[in-house]
């Protein structure tokens, strides 16, 4: 699966998906436009990473590991 199939999913599928094919490395705090920091976890899945909020409400596919930074 590449990242432009994983945005044509579903909220659910998506949470599927990661829970069964992610790859969990670690806490991360998410940058917002504003300045704030929203808590969840980081994903490897497949050849993209995927931020997940703690309410599981967001879920961000990005090419970039915001890990290596």
């Amino acid at each position: 699966m590449d990242i432009d199939a994983f945005k044509g999913m579903g909220h659910n599928e998506k949470l599927q998906e990661l829970r069964y094919n992610g790859q969990l490395l670690g806490s991360y705090q998410r940058n917002t436009e504003n300045g704030s920091k929203i808590p969840g976890d980081i994903f490897e899945l497949y050849d993209f990473w995927v931020f997940l909020s703690d309410d599981e409400s967001m879920v961000i596919p990005t090419r970039k590991n915001p890990l290596s930074e």
